[in-house]
């Protein structure tokens, strides 16, 4: 993995989440953002990287079945996360949030990309309440950055990121109903990230 110039061996800290910074979207979506949020980020990657219990899946897709490109593990409301910094996000992110959210972050979906091949297609978090109501996705992501792009449903001009070494984005408002958002396959050799989904109950 490329480690970060600025990690230089820090233990893992949450910054202030005052420095966020609103971009609106369109059609009541919006997304705040924080480079480097967490640092000593790359420790906390390589923790991840080899103590998570990571899947592989496989999908049903066009007719036939085919291998997820990314590894895989959820942590519902009861289960410990696997890193004691995690915890502190959550919960940092549910104080942050309360008024506007009006509930907590309960769960913690982790994907591993572990190079540029393994992708994410255009989607929104529609399984449950994201399909009709107003809700919050919060991703950390920790190791080599990636882009994740968003675009409006249905088509129209993609917003990019480049998302690692501890970096915040939350996604609000309508975004998961009216907007999509992917991880792209790189088109040059790049490192693995993992990134943490947070998410209020019911929201996947």
């Amino acid at each position: 993995m490329q480690v970060s110039l600025f990690d230089d061996g820090a233990d893992p800290a949450l910054r202030p989440l005052t420095a966020l910074r609103r971009t609106a979207l369109d059609d009541g979506a919006w997304v705040d953002v924080l480079p480097g949020w967490l640092t000593g980020a790359d420790a906390v990657f390589q923790h991840l990287a080899d103590q998570v219990p990571w899947r592989a899946e496989r999908r049903k897709m066009y007719e036939r079945v085919v291998d997820v490109p990314r590894l895989l593990s959820f942590y519902d409301e009861q289960a410990p996360l696997p890193h004691p910094v995690l915890i502190e996000a959550r919960t940092a992110l549910s104080d942050r949030y309360r008024d506007e959210l009006g509930e907590p972050f309960r769960t913690a979906g982790l994907c591993y990309y572990r190079d540029g091949r393994d992708s994410v297609a255009w989607h929104g978090d529609t399984i449950g309440r994201g399909a009709t109501h107003d809700t919050m996705v919060a991703i950390l992501s920790v190791g080599t950055p990636r882009t994740l792009a968003l675009r409006p449903r249905g088509g129209g001009t993609t917003v990019k990121y480049a998302l690692g070494h501890g970096d915040l984005i939350v996604m609000g408002g309508s975004c998961q109903r009216t907007w999509e958002h992917a991880i792209p396959k790189a088109n040059r050799p790049t490192g693995p990230r993992i990134s943490i989904q947070y998410r209020p109950r019911g929201v996947r």
